[in-house]
């Protein structure tokens, strides 16, 4: 057997090393066009930013070792230039030497990965504008740094690595512009919680332009000026393209092979192409949301790793199937942590899913161990199969566990019932008796029990004129800042003041996260008082997410349909 595999770093080198520890009569060949067979391109920023400020500590193996452990035949700045499958055979072009050859296999692995969008505007070309995919592209971003010349930088593109790099070039001194055309930062993440990470970024010094496309690059006598939809333009010293990634199938489609989603290569569940001698896996492959089987494209390490594997394994008799992603992901933003797992609000409005969502924010680890700290976690659930759909949450502190927690659970189809029943570890330096991921599938368990009836910091701003507002915190609480025309009535005096209230009148009650909000509703609701909604994640979540883009839905804020 004679394996061929064209592209090295995650999806590449993970199906190399798992062929060779299936088959070690296997004759194994890998091309890279690159210099590098396998390297950590999620730290790029961080070389940038001098937090990793050796290059050789990105290399996963190199070749030589590689080569020496797994016994493969690895070809460094060798670029496949065709497939020909009538005689199953590729293209070589010899970067070094200047030659071309022809290369046999047996089945051929795919992982040419994707490349940065570059957009076709004017001075997307120029000298001092980059993109940040490869070790190469950071080594030369990190030089101009590093030779001093860099005051000001503008990035374009706020997801992942655009927030990874603002971060890093602001943490060497450089004024930094980060420009987004979407309305948001992160936009895997809806928009209340990005608002979370968006002050995070003002907070430390990053100038925010959201909504606004890219227009144009232009040079000047200074420098170069960046021009986003109507602002005037930005000047800069480097400026950074981080605004996606394209797959790359330009091979793939000259040999003829199906393509798929967004013109990704087509595979089926054990990585296999429309051809059966040839597989791919990585950036370039179209892969499957696991919740509503829909295609989909996820530019990540993990599904990447996995799917090298799993192809090695079908060449090799053992055909597991790819189960398709959650979208599982984290980013650090200076002092905070964003972290997501399946569906977004957006999406399941997008999908026309019905969901429902509860908002908690609980402290990291035992509130009486030194240095707890609070998060925001968001929870989807679906209101008829009580099945989880995704969760979001930012924080200082324990957020990739909860994340991770919720995706394993989500991937494994649990409810909300089974979250709040999890047995999760706990010590006071670690979490809590009840873990915020149990408290979120309490929460849930609540609203569709029908023990609370939630409205949500968008709705506080249609509430009919009728309704009345309450505000269950103390004096110092209230006075310190509360939401417009809210009324005090402090919860631990709230029976021997009901009959202040009236019950024929929609009530809302809040606190500042929640909890003391839905202490309040049970007792009205005990009372008598029969039309009650407790503000989720209350007064503190109201006021920090401020500004973010108010979802498009299709019932009121009191639960019934908009006319």
């Amino acid at each position: 057997m004679k394996i061929v595999i064209v592209g090295g770093v995650a999806g590449g080198a993970s199906a190399a090393a798992r062929a060779r520890r299936l088959m070690e009569d296997a004759e194994i060949v890998v091309f890279e066009r690159g210099e590098h067979i396998s390297y950590a391109n999620c730290g790029l920023p961080y070389h940038v930013g001098n937090v990793i400020p050796d290059e050789d500590d990105l290399l996963v193996q190199t070749v030589k070792g590689m080569s020496r452990r797994f016994r493969l035949d690895i070809r460094t700045n060798s670029e496949v230039t065709a497939i020909h499958r009538d005689r199953r055979t590729v293209s070589v072009h010899d970067r070094k030497n200047g030659r071309t050859y022809e290369e046999s296999y047996d089945r051929l692995i795919l992982s040419p990965g994707a490349r940065p969008f570059v957009p076709p505007l004017p001075g997307a070309d120029l000298k001092g504008v980059y993109t940040l995919r490869t070790i190469p592209d950071a080594a030369a971003i990190k030089a101009k740094v590093d030779a001093g010349g860099v005051k000001r930088a503008v990035v374009v593109g706020a997801g992942f690595i655009g927030v990874e790099l603002a971060e890093n070039l602001q943490a060497r001194g450089v004024e930094v512009t980060l420009e987004e055309g979407a309305d948001q930062v992160l936009p895997p993440l809806d928009s209340d919680m990005a608002r979370l990470i968006e002050t995070e970024l003002e907070k430390n010094g990053v100038r925010l332009i959201l909504g606004s496309s890219l227009q144009s690059i232009e040079k000047t006598a200074s420098g170069l000026a960046v021009t986003a939809g109507d602002h005037a333009p930005i000047e800069a010293d480097l400026v950074a393209l981080c605004i996606g990634v394209r797959p790359e199938t330009e091979l793939a489609k000259a040999a003829g092979l199906r393509l798929g989603f967004k013109d990704s290569i087509w595979t089926d569940s054990h990585q296999r192409t429309s051809d059966p001698h040839i597989y791919a896996v990585g950036d370039a492959v179209q892969t499957w949301n696991l919740l509503d089987g829909k295609e989909t494209l996820l530019a990540l390490a993990g599904p990447a790793n996995r799917q090298g594997r799993l192809a090695a394994g079908a060449i090799a008799g053992l055909p597991h199937a790819f189960p398709g992603v959650a979208g599982s992901s984290v980013v650090k933003v200076f002092g905070l942590t964003a972290a997501a797992t399946g569906m977004s609000e957006k999406a399941l409005l997008r999908e026309n899913v019905p969901y429902e969502k509860v908002y908690v924010q609980p402290l990291d680890h035992a509130g009486y161990y030194p240095g707890a700290r609070q998060m925001t976690l968001k929870l989807l659930f679906s209101p008829v199969s009580r099945r989880v759909l995704g969760a979001q949450a930012v924080g200082p502190e324990g957020i990739d566990k909860r994340i991770d927690v919720i995706a394993a659970a989500l991937q494994l189809g649990a409810t909300v019932d089974q979250l709040s029943q999890l047995e999760l570890c706990y010590a006071p330096p670690y979490g809590s008796a009840k873990d915020p991921v149990n408290v979120a599938g309490f929460v849930a368990v609540n609203v569709l029990d029908g023990l609370s009836r939630q409205i949500h910091w968008h709705d506080i701003g249609c509430l009919p004129e009728n309704a009345l507002l309450l505000d269950v915190r103390t004096p110092a609480e209230y006075e310190a800042g509360h939401i417009e025309g809210a009324k005090l009535f402090p919860l631990d005096n709230l029976r021997e003041t009901l009959e202040e209230l009236p019950k024929d009148r929609p009530t809302v009650v809040y606190c500042k996260v929640g909890l003391r909000g839905y202490l309040a509703e049970r007792i009205l609701v005990q009372h008598g008082f029969t039309d009650v909604y407790n503000l989720a994640g209350g007064y503190q979540l109201y006021e920090g997410v401020r500004g973010a883009t108010v979802p498009d839905l299709p019932i009121d804020c009191l639960g019934y349909a908009r006319s």
